[in-house]
C-alpha cells in the first residue's frame, strides 16, 4: 500500500490532508480517513462480525471497537453462527448459549448489536446468504486474518467480495501478504495489535479448571460458570 497524506471526504475530495499519519495510513481523530477508504467505506452504515463466539471474548470486542472507530460505521453487528460449515465435525456449544453470551458481552455499548438470524436459519451457515439478507447496500465484513485467507473457498466467494469490503483483524503468526495474495482483492487492515486469544484456548482453560477472568467480560464469565460450559467429560 503506497503512503500518502491525502484524505478523502464523503464526496471523495481532499480535506485536511496534513492531519493524517501518512506513514501508516491511519485515521486520526480529525474528521478524515485514509485516502483508500474514501469511496468504499466512508458512508457505510454497518459492519458485521460473524463467528461461533464460543465464547465471545475481549479480542472480539477490541476488533469491533477498532472497526467502529476507524471505518466510520454506525453499527457493528455481531452474528453468532448457527451451523458453521467450516467447523463441521467439531464440538460447538449450543447456539442458544453462544447467542446469549454474545448478547451479554455487548450490553451497554450503544453501537454494538447482536443479530440472531444465523442461529434460527436451517442448514449450514453461509456468509453470502447472511450478507444478502441485510438491506444495506454497503457492508463491511470483519474477518480474522486466520480465516480471511480462506475466503476464496467460501460459497459464492466472488459475489461476496463484490458485495462487501473486507476488514481484516490481525492475528499472531499470520502475514499480511499471505492474506492479501489469497483474497486477491483490496482488503483493509484494522489498526490494532494482534491479540493471542481464542475460543479454543478459553474452553481449554475452563476445562482444566483455570480462570478466564479478564479474558472475557464479567457477564460472560458468570454465564459460563452458571451453565457449566466447557467442562471436561469425566
Amino acid at each position: 500500500m503506497r503512503s500518502t497524506s491525502r484524505c478523502a471526504s464523503a464526496t471523495g475530495t481532499s480535506t485536511r490532508g496534513s492531519c493524517c499519519d501518512a506513514q501508516h495510513n491511519r485515521q486520526v481523530r480529525c474528521g478524515c480517513v485514509p485516502w483508500f477508504l474514501g469511496f468504499r467505506i466512508l458512508g457505510a452504515m454497518r459492519a458485521i462480525f460473524g463467528g461461533t463466539f464460543d465464547p465471545l471474548h475481549f479480542a472480539h470486542l477490541a476488533a469491533g471497537e477498532a472497526a467502529h472507530d476507524q471505518l466510520n460505521v454506525d453499527t457493528v453487528t455481531f452474528i453468532p453462527a448457527g451451523r458453521p460449515w467450516q467447523k463441521a465435525g467439531r464440538d460447538v456449544s449450543e447456539a442458544r448459549h453462544r447467542l446469549r453470551m454474545t448478547e451479554l458481552a455487548v450490553e451497554g455499548i450503544e453501537y454494538f448489536t447482536v443479530d440472531d438470524r444465523e442461529v434460527h436459519r436451517d442448514g449450514w451457515t453461509v456468509t453470502i446468504d447472511t450478507v444478502e439478507s441485510f438491506d444495506e447496500e454497503r457492508i463491511v465484513l470483519i474477518v480474522g486474518a486466520d480465516a480471511a485467507g480462506g475466503i476464496p473457498t467460501w460459497h459464492r466467494a466472488s459475489q461476496l467480495l463484490d458485495r462487501v469490503q473486507i476488514a481484516v483483524v490481525p492475528r499472531p503468526g499470520v502475514e499480511r501478504a499471505d492474506v492479501e495474495n489469497a483474497v486477491g482483492r483490496e482488503v483493509v487492515w484494522l489498526d490494532m495489535p494482534p491479540i493471542e486469544l481464542s475460543g479454543t484456548m478459553l474452553r481449554r482453560q475452563v476445562g482444566e479448571g483455570r480462570s478466564i477472568r479478564f479474558l472475557v467480560p464479567d457477564p460472560v464469565l458468570a454465564y459460563v460458570s452458571e451453565h457449566d460450559l466447557y467442562q471436561m467429560s469425566s
